[in-house]
C-alpha cells in the first residue's frame, strides 16, 4: 500500500477545488474549506471571510463575469504554503474575452482543508 504524501494530498485537494469552481459547484468547494476561511477578493481587493463570504462573493462574481481557472503547476514555498500557477481566462456574459493571464494562487492549508487563499500577479 502506497502512502500519499502531504504534498500529493494538497495537490489533489486543490485540483478538486479548481474543478468545482469551474463547474460552479459552490457547495462542493466549500466542503474543502475551513469554516473560517480567508479568501482573496480578486475583483474588489481585500478578502472575504468564511463560507458565507465566499458564497456571496462568487455568486455576485458569476452574475457579472464568466471566469475559468486552470492550475498549471504546484509548488511549496518556504512557508510551506502551496503556490499554484494558474491560467486565468475571464469572459463577459456575452462571451467576449476580458482577461487571459497567468496568476499565482497561494494557499494555506490546515487539517487537510483550505484556510487561506491569496492572489499574486505574475
Amino acid at each position: 500500500m502506497q502512502v500519499q504524501s502531504n504534498t500529493e494530498r494538497s495537490k489533489e485537494l486543490l485540483k478538486k477545488a479548481y474543478a468545482y469552481f469551474n463547474a460552479r459547484n459552490i457547495d462542493a468547494i466549500l466542503a474543502l474549506m475551513k469554516l473560517d476561511v480567508v479568501w482573496a477578493n480578486g475583483m474588489d481587493g481585500g478578502y472575504v471571510y468564511g463560507h458565507d463570504g465566499v458564497r456571496e462573493y462568487w455568486t455576485r462574481q458569476w452574475k457579472m463575469i464568466d471566469p475559468h481557472v486552470e492550475p498549471i503547476d504546484f509548488e511549496t514555498n518556504e512557508n510551506r504554503n502551496v503556490v499554484v500557477n494558474v491560467h486565468q481566462v475571464v469572459h463577459d456574459l456575452n462571451g467576449n474575452l476580458l482577461i487571459d493571464q497567468m496568476v499565482k494562487h497561494i494557499y494555506t492549508l490546515e487539517d487537510g482543508l483550505i484556510m487561506r487563499m491569496e492572489i499574486e500577479k505574475v
